[in-house]
């Protein structure tokens, strides 16, 4: 491995469910009649793509949503939610990132939300893009994920092939992304995700002990 990509917010903290409550507030706020609960919204992760499932969900119904700006207010709701201390960061990922660059390998972080979703997450566990070697968002790409560009833009920046990169997904299309760009990828699934299928991903519990794991033996 000469390079470390997190594939996603999700690998720093899992907000699944405050996603879902974001949505949920959002549809209120919009005079919109739907209340997704966790069912729903698991089988909806299986694809990503906030605004996408807004817009599915008004074809499915059959009325008119402004998916752009719904998705919006439930952004702007999430970010108040991280900046209010409503979530932490996931177990062992400040360490990995710190170990990672400690041993020389650059670590990126390479998702396709917002620049605004990235900030707050990085607040919300109590770190800054300079903790990183690269930081990607929505804004760098055209397509975002399945499609492999983000990390194909990745491998580009930092100089790394992409068969020498590992990337860590916690969702399908995330994984579906990093293994069409030809990474290894490592799934680390969040409590909306468990279950789903990664594909050929391999599922970890720990991502340190199976990326750095010289440095757990010593410990």
């Amino acid at each position: 491995m000469k390079a470390l990509l997190l594939g996603s917010i999700g690998t720093l903290s899992d907000t699944s469910e405050l996603q879902r409550r974001a949505f949920n507030e959002a549809f209120r706020k919009h005079d919109l009649p739907w209340e997704w609960d966790r069912d729903t919204y698991r089988g909806m992760l299986t694809q990503a793509g906030g605004k996408d499932r807004i817009q599915r969900q008004a074809d499915a119904d059959g009325v008119e949503v402004d998916a752009e700006a719904v998705h919006q207010t439930k952004s702007d709701l999430f970010q108040s939610y991280l900046d209010d201390g409503k979530a932490t960061s996931r177990p062992g990922i400040v360490d990995l990132i710190t170990k990672a660059r400690a041993a020389e390998i650059p670590v990126g972080l390479v998702t396709t939300t917002s620049p605004g979703n990235v900030a707050a997450i990085l607040r919300a566990v109590g770190l800054t893009s300079g903790d990183f070697d690269l930081v990607l968002s929505r804004s760098d790409v055209s397509a975002p994920k399945p499609a492999p560009d983000c990390y194909h833009l990745a491998s580009a920046m930092l100089a790394v092939a992409p068969e020498d990169c590992v990337a860590v997904e916690d969702n399908p299309d995330g994984a579906k992304a990093a293994l069409a760009a030809g990474c290894t990828c490592l799934a680390w699934p969040n409590e909306n995700t468990a279950g789903q299928d990664f594909g050929s991903a391999e599922m970890v519990d720990d991502p340190l002990e199976r990326v750095l794991p010289d440095t757990v033996a010593a410990e």
